[in-house]
């Protein structure tokens, strides 16, 4: 793993902790307080099949914070990631949602989470839905996103930090910089792996779908979900993590668990698996083409750390590649793109797409 990276692994639990003694010392005289405010919903986005239906979201005190520009100073960017981390949430908080007309309600737990479960009566048509939300008691409606995944060719699950998002991670100082005073707007892609992931999702008349995994901690959803919308990057269901003893597991175990559960949710499904060289995501992707024999189409790693030299990552290369699956590691998209049209994953059009992005001007 990248040195500056490890490094970077082993303070965030520092602060970490430092955020978890702080809400602690505070929550038990807050919390009864905080119930008798002002309440914030902040529903992620659902996702499922026809069937069923799952939404997570999280019950909050608001927060200040303008809308992203590029021309936000740094110190600002600074303030509201502080706010975003040290969120204030609000336990025993009663959440109904809505969805096709089928309601239900959860109540949220100390950390303010809850999660709403639907069971429609009549197969959900797949794309895009929208679900009502309101807090007992409270005035308002907040409304949340859900994708309902119906008919579609494969799926893709891609990795964020250092795969979509560029991070800096060949240099601390810039890496904690970029995170923790960049904006959505500021915040860079790599070179075309919108315009890739754009040809990923859009085979044919079926849209298919793509998921997130990230270490991220669920307070930056927003700041997530600003960047891929702006940057024209397609959106979809994120599995981030908590705050506790979630961020502080490893990495790979959440991103486990994570696959595990898209690959027993959605059986018929294929997919393409996309992450980066400064992780664990080449070891964590075999492994899941070992146990879900078939069913992985393909495995992308964008190389950030010389992989390619790396023994350990050739030889997972050698043994996947005997499974039927090709690992492509590579600097950018187009090669990614490349392959993903000689196996007709992506029009010759789309890989065009993708050449113009790498090639020419950024995208926005």
């Amino acid at each position: 793993m990248n040195p500056v990276k490890t490094a970077f692994k082993l303070a965030l639990p520092v602060l970490e902790r430092a955020v978890l003694a702080a809400d602690r010392a505070i929550s038990g005289y807050a919390q009864p307080r905080r119930l008798r405010g002002k309440l914030l919903l902040q529903p992620y986005v659902g996702w499922g099949t026809p069937h069923s239906v799952e939404l997570t979201g999280r019950v909050l005190l608001p927060r200040t914070m303008s809308p992203p520009a590029t021309g936000d100073r740094r110190w600002r960017n600074f303030v509201n990631i502080m706010r975003r981390l040290f969120s204030r949430e609000v336990g025993g908080v009663r959440v109904s949602g809505v969805l096709d007309g089928i309601s239900v309600s959860a109540i949220s737990d100390g950390d303010g989470y809850f999660t709403l479960t639907f069971a429609p009566s009549a197969p959900l048509p797949g794309g895009w839905h929208e679900a009502a939300l309101s807090i007992e008691g409270k005035g308002g409606q907040t409304r949340a996103r859900v994708q309902v995944i119906g008919e579609a060719h494969f799926g893709v699950i891609s990795d964020l930090d250092d795969t979509v998002i560029q991070s800096d991670v060949t240099s601390l100082p810039r890496m904690l910089a970029t995170a923790l005073t960049g904006n959505a707007r500021t915040r860079s892609p790599f070179p075309g792996v919108g315009a890739l992931y754009r040809a990923l999702t859009r085979e044919g008349e079926a849209r298919n779908p793509i998921f997130y995994v990230s270490s991220s901690p669920w307070n930056f959803f927003d700041l997530l979900w600003q960047f891929l919308d702006y940057r024209r990057i397609p959106l979809g269901p994120m599995f981030l993590r908590s705050w506790g003893a979630g961020l502080l597991a490893e990495h790979g175990g959440h991103k486990h668990g994570v696959i595990d559960r898209l690959f027993e949710r959605f059986p018929d499904l294929k997919f393409v698996l996309i992450g980066d060289s400064g992780e664990q995501d080449a070891l964590i992707y075999s492994e899941v083409v070992r146990k879900y024999a078939g069913r992985v189409l393909a495995v992308y790693i964008r190389d950030l750390t010389g992989a390619f030299r790396d023994e350990a990552v050739l030889k997972l290369r050698g043994e996947l590649a005997r499974a039927g699956v090709d690992l492509v590691l590579a600097a950018d998209s187009l090669n990614a793109a490349g392959h993903a049209m000689a196996m007709g994953l992506i029009t010759p059009g789309e890989y065009r797409g993708v050449l113009v992005s790498v090639t020419g001007p950024t995208e926005r």
